[in-house]
């Protein structure tokens, strides 16, 4: 006996696919309207978000001071102070020992870039000074010839930092103003809002907040644990400015990909010119060992674990953000998938039906018949 599909059943799937099929690209063209507009709105959007980090990194001091009688203003400007002092301090813990071994550090430079030549010219490359000399000729020639791209790329640097410093700038006053007025945000945004969005978005709101602090917490947590391993291994071996060395990879956590990539080149590259080719080789493997277990092991761990994400989840988002944005992608792909998860789990709770005793079943009526 043979089997037809039913018409009637597969004209309703079919009808069901598309209904599904045209909600879901509706999402989709409102997600990319929205993201167009976040970034036709970059230069506003990028100094809220590092405020708003910085404000969740900062709110634990301020909120301690405000529950001890403190004036919301008071305690802000008090925290946005120490904060300044704070970064300001680390700024001069990196730069004041390098600057003051700046002179041997040169004199190392110079030694390093002898030994290279003397490596070079004998085997097996047996390079002499005339192919040396004719080599840096040839490098002066394309970099005289080069001096218009030169410039367009100084010129390009110079407003990248300017842009950097208004961030910064922009950031700070920010996170002052949330210290002070963070409060009473949520309670504004609950009269500004109707129905039962009124109850919806704050909660939403404040545990995207508590999600936000887990993040730069962890991040922080991170930090702190590259800096030690790579702090003991670069005493161990004995190298130089260890300290900086080690306050450095802590900051240079907060950027994911760049800032491991150069705090550990200035790592590698003291080593190279203090102690020799042999420890910069030992200092090398040392950090890529570091890294690869923050990025595969700690990192997921501490932030799965203060998130509520699978460590696949967010090596995978990390992944997708820097193949999307780059260095900002990479930066912020945890704390959106985060929020995301947030929103998810709000709405499967809202939507989700009460469960039934035991023992009764739904009517189609939608009464449910007693046992």
């Amino acid at each position: 006996m043979s089997v037809t599909l039913s018409p009637t059943k597969s004209r309703a799937a079919l009808r069901a696919s598309a209904r599904v099929s045209g909600e879901f690209l509706l999402v989709l063209a409102m997600a990319a309207v929205t993201v167009w507009l976040l970034g036709r709105m970059w230069s506003v959007v990028w100094p809220l978000i590092v405020g708003l980090l910085l404000t969740t990194l900062t709110w634990p001091t301020a909120r301690y001071l405000r529950r001890h009688g403190w004036p919301p203003a008071l305690a802000a400007s008090v925290v946005t102070v120490l904060f300044l002092l704070a970064a300001g301090g680390v700024v001069a813990l990196i730069a004041v020992p390098v600057a003051s071994q700046s002179g041997e550090l040169t004199d190392g430079v110079v030694e390093g870039i002898q030994r290279l030549r003397e490596w070079a010219s004998g085997p097996p490359l047996n390079i002499g000074d005339d192919q040396i000399t004719g080599a840096l000729d040839s490098a002066t020639a394309r970099i005289q010839d080069s001096v218009g791209s030169m410039v367009t790329t100084v010129v390009t640097g110079v407003g990248t930092v300017v842009n950097g410093v208004v961030t910064a700038v922009l950031a700070i006053f920010l996170m002052f103003f949330m210290l002070k007025d963070g409060p009473r945000f949520l309670p504004w945004l609950t009269r500004q809002l109707p129905g039962r969005f009124a109850t919806d978005v704050p909660t939403v709101a404040a545990r995207a907040w508590t999600t936000l602090g887990e993040f730069v917490r962890s991040q922080a947590y991170v930090g702190l644990l590259d800096a030690v391993l790579i702090g003991l291994g670069l005493w161990i071996v004995g190298v130089p400015l260890v300290l900086p060395l080690a306050v450095l990879t802590f900051v240079a956590a907060f950027v994911p990909i760049v800032g491991a990539l150069f705090a550990g080149f200035v790592a590698v590259l003291i080593a190279l010119v203090s102690n020799g080719l042999t420890d910069a080789l030992i200092v090398l493997a040392i950090i890529v060992v570091v890294q690869q277990l923050e990025g595969n092991v700690f990192q997921p761990m501490i932030q799965s674990r203060g998130l509520g994400l699978h460590a696949a989840v967010i090596l995978l988002a990390v992944t997708l953000g820097g193949s999307l944005a780059g260095i900002v992608g990479s930066l912020l792909a945890v704390p959106v998938t985060a929020l995301i998860a947030v929103v998810w789990n709000y709405l499967r709770e809202q939507l989700t039906e009460p469960p039934r005793e035991p023992g009764t079943q739904a009517s189609p009526s939608g009464v449910v018949p007693p046992s």
